[in-house]
């Protein structure tokens, strides 16, 4: 197995993370190194049970990250690239895994190359990097699109992937992966991978055909938003069927690559927020941990973080909170959701197979549901309960002990209290 198939990423969203100002300061500003913060969350990050860090964006942005005026230089409000070197050694030193944000299909317009072509229009030598229209991202026009089909800016990103790589980070998720042409991904993972073989790149992808993407870009993986959804909205409407849809889904994409799995993300409202009854967090948890896949533990989200995402300015606020300086100075530090979130990602790490793992459904109704999850000999069984009163699930048939959470358990099936769940070991 490759280290990637042993990731269990946590995420944080470090502008909101240290408190950063909304806005970059002006130029000449002296640079605030709260990057350092973060490193005082490695030990809980590692006694979560996880051995990856996944920061959001740290390159020089406008406001928020995602509008970068310069990839080589750390933004100011966040620290320098000392900071950010400092961070990926005592990462290292605990064994933790660090992956960036690259937004390469946009840019801010302090990017210094579309400010020369503010400048100088045609005489520009960057008149190339970006489309006549100077078209935007999605209707912001603070974020405009570069041309992807011009050789330079796939050597310029190139060149980027490969500069902080080789200061020691391990893998890039790409930005709005979804908008940019595949073959412009082949030539840039192509050539990073010659350099970086190791290096693992997920690619943000909503909808599509998420295999056909893998292939034809080189990533690694890309983000499960199909199986996301289908997780919260199956609890919600207390109907397995959807999740059972996905699952099969699920199973074709693990035929070629371990999605990128997840129950929150610096992009949407908190699982906490979207989850109509509190009970339905541990049953959220439990399939996130129990599939196939690279999971990945939006900071916060262990502790019971609420937020709503809105569609206004300011309206990701808050989903990205600043945390306190210390652990244990969170509100849910140490409470039975946190306790939950480090026994069931130990036990993802006493099973590191189920990253290619396959699921194949026992019992299935609208609110109980039985699975086995199985690559090769190695085998578990999940059970799940969505009724106020106890469901009985079937199983194929095998020496099943209790190895999490409350049910009874026979040679070919489980009783499950109301709103319980259970994970066993054949």
């Amino acid at each position: 197995m490759r280290w990637p198939d042993h990731a269990i990423w946590w995420h944080v969203y470090p502008l909101g993370f240290v408190g950063a100002e909304r806005e970059a300061p002006p130029g000449g500003a002296s640079t605030a190194h709260r990057l350092a913060r973060l490193t005082g969350w490695l030990d809980h990050l590692v006694g979560l049970g996880c051995n990856g860090l996944a920061l959001g964006p740290v390159f020089a942005s406008e406001t928020h990250g995602y509008d970068t005026v310069d990839h080589y230089r750390i933004d100011p409000r966040l620290g320098d690239e000392d900071d950010l070197r400092r961070l990926i050694d005592e990462a290292s030193q605990r064994g933790v895994r660090v992956l960036l944000d690259g937004v390469f299909n946009h840019v801010g317009h302090g990017f210094e190359p579309l400010a020369d072509l503010m400048a100088h229009g045609y005489d520009s030598p960057y008149r190339t990097w970006f489309h006549p229209d100077l078209r935007t991202f999605e209707g912001h026009d603070r974020l405009v699109t570069l041309n992807h089909a011009e050789p330079e800016v796939a050597a310029y990103v190139t060149d980027v992937m490969t500069h902080w790589l080789e200061r020691g980070i391990d893998g890039w998720r790409l930005d709005a992966a979804y908008a940019v042409p595949p073959p412009f991904w082949r030539t840039v993972t192509d050539r990073v991978r010659a350099r970086f073989p190791e290096a693992w790149f997920v690619g943000e992808v909503i909808h599509g055909d998420y295999t056909r993407l893998v292939e034809h870009t080189g990533f690694d993986s890309v983000t499960q938003y199909e199986l996301w959804k289908a997780i919260w909205s199956s609890l919600n409407d207390r109907n397995f069927f959807e999740l059972a849809h996905a699952l099969d889904r699920h199973n074709t994409m693990l035929d070629t690559f371990a999605p990128q799995t997840f129950l929150g993300n610096h992009d949407v409202t908190r699982i906490a927020s979207r989850l109509e009854r509190k009970e339905h967090r541990q049953h959220a948890l439990v399939i996130l941990l129990t599939l196939g896949g690279v999971p990945s533990i939006y900071a916060g989200d262990e502790f019971g973080f609420e937020g709503i995402k809105e569609e206004r300015v300011g309206g990701d606020d808050a989903i990205r909170p600043a945390f306190p300086e210390r652990p244990d100075e969170t509100p849910g530090y140490a409470s039975a959701h946190h306790r939950l979130y480090q026994d069931l990602i130990g036990l993802r790490r006493r099973h590191p197979w189920l990253v290619r793992a396959h699921t194949t459904v026992a019992t299935l109704t609208n609110t109980a549901l039985s699975y086995t999850v199985g690559h090769g000999a190695e085998r578990l069984a999940v059970v799940l309960n969505l009724d106020d009163k106890p469901a009985t699930t079937a199983l194929p048939t095998a020496d099943w002990t209790c190895a999490a959470g409350e049910a009874s358990f026979t040679a070919d099936g489980a009783t499950i209290p109301p709103t319980g769940w259970a994970i066993a070991e054949p």
